[in-house]
């Protein structure tokens, strides 16, 4: 009886959306599986139910039938209530063994992920880090066209565009530095005018400038942001553009005095970089859902024309 139990049963690995550790699972169904994943990886009650979905390419799995043809060992990933898969997160629970792989088959490997998004939905392009619209860019055009099934006359327009999406970000960073340095030159006019009048009145005692940024320790605070993250919040103008989607989400869920100790800013600092980054994606997101829109009132289809799509973008 017991051999017949332990036949019956699916060996099955999970983790979470942003976990790299994956534990092994075995369940004879996908109820099972579920309530298994739910307790193994400690997830509240209240984010429940969970959602099952393969690791390898977010198929969501709610079919019995469907679960029984799966392998063994197949890997799945646990989405809590609200939570969605993202194809950032393709490879993740391997990351870890990328290190020692070699850096042309990562390149290689990058740029056929980022192109698989554009295969689903080109307006992922709006979703898109500076870094990645630029690898996309980078590609041969025969090898994207390719990949993508297009000819690579649409290649070209859709690697125009995507060089259009990145010039625009430069522009506007370029437009906020400008305006910053006009700022803090009004600022300074504004500080010399001060200290003139107050030298013409009764010399007060100067006090200790306090640089609240540098809290305490001189270690980062524990934030759940990478170093590559925090490298670009700290030395690129305008960080927020540079980032993709899904890292700008990650910087509003962080606690704002964590982030400022990360930093090494003050927390007024931090707390306008997680506005700027919230109006960001913001942002984004409409453009996206402004596009879907578009996409599924024009004559019924299910996608967008890539003419149509790259068209009214180079309109903009």
């Amino acid at each position: 009886r017991a051999a017949a139990m332990a036949a019956r049963l699916k060996r099955c690995l999970v983790r979470r959306r942003d976990g790299r550790e994956q534990h092994g699972v075995a369940a004879s169904c996908l109820r099972e599986l579920r309530d298994k994943a739910s307790g193994i990886l400690a997830i509240d009650k209240a984010r429940e139910p969970i959602t099952l979905v393969l690791a390898e390419d977010g198929t969501i799995v709610d079919d019995e039938d469907y679960f029984l043809c799966l392998p063994s060992n197949t890997t799945f990933v646990a989405l809590a209530k609200n939570e969605k898969w993202s194809s950032k997160s393709l490879d993740s629970g391997t990351a870890w063994l990328s290190e020692s792989v070699d850096e042309v088959d990562n390149a290689a490997e990058k740029w056929k992920q980022l192109a698989r998004q554009l295969k689903d939905d080109l307006s992922n392009i709006i979703l898109m880090s500076e870094e990645d619209l630029q690898v996309l860019i980078d590609v041969p055009r025969s090898d994207l066209a390719e990949e993508l099934a297009q000819s690579e006359t649409k290649i070209q327009v859709l690697q125009d565009t995507l060089q259009q999406v990145l010039d625009r970000r430069e522009e506007e960073r370029q437009s906020r530095q400008l305006l910053e340095l006009y700022l803090e030159a009004l600022k300074n006019e504004d500080s010399i005018l001060s200290k003139v009048a107050e030298s013409e009145t009764v010399p007060r005692k100067e006090m200790d400038v306090v640089d609240t940024g540098t809290s305490s320790t001189g270690t980062s605070g524990r934030t759940a942001l990478s170093d590559q993250i925090l490298a670009a919040l700290k030395e690129k103008p305008a960080p927020e553009l540079c980032l993709d989607s899904q890292d700008l989400e990650l910087v509003l869920k962080e606690d704002t005095q964590a982030l400022a100790s990360a930093l090494r800013w003050d927390k007024q600092k931090a707390e306008a970089l997680q506005q700027a980054c919230d109006q960001e994606l913001s942002k984004r997101l409409q453009q996206v859902q402004t596009l879907h829109s578009l996409r599924s009132t024009s004559k019924g289809k299910k996608t967008l024309p890539w003419g149509d799509w790259l068209s009214s973008k180079r309109k903009k």
